[in-house]
């Protein structure tokens, strides 16, 4: 990218005058590219909330909720709101948060109590709106809402050694999770059904992980990149950063919107 830029400018087929402008529109290519996540908003204020709740990523795991609902033979839409709120406390908010306490990966200026705090406060109001859905479910969703916690600080904190922290504990604990425990908060059992759509969402979140690690690495840790690919015809393109980095984030927004529009045609078709 910076390479590709400087060469331009060595070259000196460009008029002088044209500089400038040149030189503008690659340090804004450079502020675009140089953002922790591609959801990721300028720094500061609210626009820190914003890129703390992943935007797309929590989407797509809170549709997780959605499609095991609607294969429950007799989908209620307040016990679905709840557990989508419970999911967003814990997932969207509290999961968030702890990750940023661990590094600042995202680089937000949010003080480090207020990220205590959120953490805290979500996954109490997730375990509440919990407890609610006991007195209308039953017993049978308690081991969820006793595991949901559990996961969220195992893998956010990395406990026991980052056991849980692994590309198979990200597709259990954010892809199979969901399906499961919003189809018992309806059914108030699993059926052979759920345990499909769970197998589902698990293999859909490792093809996730497997695309955004390595877009991850590209926007966060690698300075730069060298090298050239050779075509068949003999033509050479110069490899940069977002050679490599821009089709691993088109293919995660698409899939994002993909499995949010399959889970908003679930609930339609059910709950309409």
């Amino acid at each position: 990218m910076g390479t590709a830029a400087g060469g331009a400018g060595v070259k000196g087929a460009e008029p002088a005058g044209d500089v400038p402008e040149a030189l503008g529109a690659d340090e804004g290519e450079s502020a675009e590219r140089s953002r922790p996540a591609f959801y990721a908003a300028r720094s500061g204020g609210w626009r820190d909330w914003w890129t703390l709740l992943h935007p797309p990523y929590t989407a797509w795991h809170l549709s997780y909720v959605v499609i095991g609902a609607a294969l429950a033979p007799r989908p209620d839409a307040v016990r679905l709101v709840g557990t989508l709120l419970a999911f967003f406390l814990a997932v969207g908010v509290a999961a968030h948060a702890l990750d940023e306490l661990h590094g600042r990966p995202l680089r937000t200026s949010i003080p480090a109590p207020v990220l205590v705090a959120a953490t805290v406060v979500s996954l109490a109001g997730a375990v509440a709106l919990g407890g609610v859905g006991v007195a209308r479910v039953g017993a049978s969703i308690v081991p969820f809402i006793v595991l949901g916690p559990l996961l969220v600080v195992a893998y956010n904190a990395e406990l026991l050694g980052g056991v849980v922290h692994t590309d198979v504990g990200f597709a259990l604990s954010w892809g199979a999770f969901p399906v499961l425990t919003a189809y018992v908060a309806q059914a108030q059992a699993v059926s052979a059904a759920a345990v499909l759509a769970a197998v589902f969402a698990f293999a859909l979140s490792l093809a996730q992980r497997a695309l955004s690690t390595p877009a991850r690495r590209l926007r966060r840790t690698v300075t730069s990149v060298h090298g050239t690919l050779v075509m068949a015809d003999g033509t050479e393109t110069g490899l940069d950063r977002h050679l490599l980095m821009a089709p691993l984030e088109r293919a995660l927004r698409t899939m994002s919107w993909a499995v949010v529009a399959l889970a908003a045609g679930m609930a339609v078709a059910r709950l309409g």
